[in-house]
């Protein structure tokens, strides 16, 4: 299948940095040539389909590092109020009570939210029906980094139940969907899974060849305990625990000193950045400037719409880009090309995977589209378009989401998904819970 997307103005984050007013050719899964002007007559006329653009933009697909898809239906349930009251009143006495199908709507409901705002990609930590939302992931086409999230307050024929879950879930789903999917192994954090567990993780990992993914110093107060309980900071404990021997993406990240964000960087760790919810839950702000001056990947998550409460990843960038001017005090904190950079190739980095992020030849045909005839993007010219990207687009401004150059989002229409019938159902459901 070969397909020209035409008349659009091309935001590439190529190393150049490049912005095109041209054309692109996706040949199957991939971009096959990325070109100024019009396409030839001779390669209209081979093409499979042909797609007016319009003069909309388009640019790589958004990729969330860190969500919880199950928990969707949680969205409103319990705000303003601390992480851990948060967790041990709201969230682990509602999610106790989930069952199958809850946990496939809610994940439903947090893809067609994704979609239609752009992103294209996703990481998702969840502890219950894994397999299941593999399969509705396979079913739509998306493409997703999925874990299966332990926690290891429990004993070890429990863990070690766990972790075989995680390790079927792997051999089962890594690479399938013509490799839309791969699996990583995902300690809950630190505070709720114990040394010893957190050693067998790691030894699974390097057997297995698996990354990992974990929440890390969300809070002042379980960095504070963990020291106090094991006389070491998270960080420099994970380490040791040999939790980075392998590829490893840490969730949040926000209270960590200077000798961890050399760890970090010495490790080649990734770290994700979910500004709004640790505003939301009231943990802090992580120091990404001081990371990424380190040369450390960091990349961009919402969480979950329980803590967050929407998935809107230009929301996310737009937050990364001005919180870190106000801390520093410092306009030229932050940059539109480096915070978008963030939300797509980093995304892709942090993820491990390396074809994706780009609108260039040889990538994955992941890319969205956006109509800039709209008041708040107006006036634009090819200067101003990444500066209307992280500043004012909204993810309401995105018509149309293609992954592997398959359109799952067109001219503002889910192509995969009965829209009615999950919001229906997300609302019935709602019912049995808080």
């Amino acid at each position: 299948m070969r397909k020209i997307i035409h008349s659009v103005t091309i935001v590439t984050m190529n190393d150049e940095n490049e912005r095109i007013n041209g054309y692109v050719v996706v040949e199957r899964n991939l971009f096959q040539k990325v070109s100024k002007g019009k396409p030839t007559a001779e390669e209209l006329r081979k093409a499979d389909e042909v797609i007016n653009g319009n003069g909309k933009w388009l640019m790589p697909g958004l990729i969330n590092t860190h969500g919880h898809l199950g928990s969707s239906l949680l969205r409103g349930a319990g705000d303003d109020i601390p992480l851990m009251t948060w967790l041990k009143q709201v969230m682990w006495p509602n999610e106790s009570r989930f069952d199958r199908e809850t946990v496939l709507v809610a994940a439903e409901l947090a893809m067609m939210e994704m979609i239609k705002s752009g992103t294209t990609t996703f990481l998702d930590m969840y502890h219950l029906h894994m397999d299941g939302i593999a399969d509705v992931v396979m079913k739509k086409g998306l493409r997703a980094t999925l874990c299966r999230g332990m926690i290891g307050l429990c004993s070890e024929e429990e863990q070690e139940s766990k972790l075989k879950e995680s390790v079927q879930l792997f051999k089962h789903y890594h690479g399938a969907n013509e490799g839309k999917i791969s699996i990583a192994l995902s300690p809950h954090a630190p505070y709720t899974c114990p040394p010893s567990f957190l050693r067998r993780i790691a030894e699974t990992a390097q057997e297995e060849k698996m990354m990992v993914h974990t929440h890390v110093s969300e809070t002042r107060n379980e960095v504070e305990q963990h020291i106090k309980e094991y006389g070491k900071r998270p960080v420099i404990h994970l380490g040791e625990l040999g939790l980075f021997d392998q590829p490893c993406l840490i969730a949040h990240g926000v209270h960590v000193n200077e000798q961890e964000i050399s760890i970090l960087k010495d490790r080649n760790v990734a770290v994700s950045h979910n500004p709004v919810s640790n505003l939301k839950l009231g943990s802090g702000i992580a120091p990404i400037p001081q990371m990424q001056a380190k040369g450390i990947t960091v990349s961009l998550g919402t969480d979950s719409t329980a803590s967050n409460n929407n998935l809107d990843m230009f929301e996310e960038m737009r937050m990364a880009a001005l919180i870190h001017k106000g801390v520093k005090e410092d306009p030229a904190t932050t940059n539109s090309f480096d915070t978008l950079a963030m939300g797509t190739h980093k995304g892709a980095e942090a993820l491990q995977l390396h074809d994706i992020g780009k609108i260039t030849a040889g990538y994955k045909a992941d890319f969205i589209m956006i109509d800039p005839n709209v008041s708040h993007l107006t006036p634009w010219d090819e200067s101003r378009i990444l500066s209307h990207l992280i500043y004012a687009t909204k993810g309401s401004d995105v018509t149309d989401t293609f992954i592997d150059g398959e359109a799952v989002y067109r001219n503002r229409q889910l192509i995969n998904f009965d829209e009615e019938r999950i919001i229906s159902l997300a609302n019935e459901k709602l019912k049995n819970f808080v």
